[in-house]
């Protein structure tokens, strides 16, 4: 079921506020996906049609596709599911390393998952600048 991006009801909201493993699927140089589990938070008001927040090591694989894809960004989808309620989130992501939008984007892991992730001084968070909502909460 399509999600209006401008417009998204509670439901909808409330399943992404509350604690679930999710995933992130980017494409891979060969154009194949890979899928890793992220903990991932969505910001509806953000940007045009609203922006998901991952944090990752610099040096991981989903960072590295990410950046494989350019400036323009790679397109990637997040979900999340718990028994028949599930979420996807799709967009084009990029890597943000500047310390405001990393200490946003753990700020906000932090109130969804209810602990502050361990420290890193390698972390960079990746924003998907959405283009598209479906689901069935």
């Amino acid at each position: 079921m399509a999600i209006d991006l401008h417009d998204p009801d509670a439901s909808y909201l409330g399943f992404w506020r509350e604690n679930h493993v999710c995933t992130l699927t980017t494409p891979r140089p060969d154009g194949t996906p890979h899928v890793v589990p992220v903990g991932a938070t969505y910001d509806p008001e953000g940007g045009e049609r609203g922006i998901a927040r991952v944090i990752a090591d610099k040096h991981s694989r989903k960072v590295s596709h990410v950046l494989a894809a350019g400036p323009e960004g790679a397109r990637v989808a997040l979900c999340q599911v718990s028994r028949a309620r599930w979420a996807t989130l799709e967009g084009r992501a990029t890597v943000r390393a500047d310390p405001e939008s990393v200490a946003d984007a753990v700020a906000r892991y932090t109130e969804r998952y209810g602990r502050v992730p361990r420290p890193n001084p390698d972390r960079v968070v990746i924003e998907i600048a959405l283009t598209r909502a479906m689901g069935r909460v």
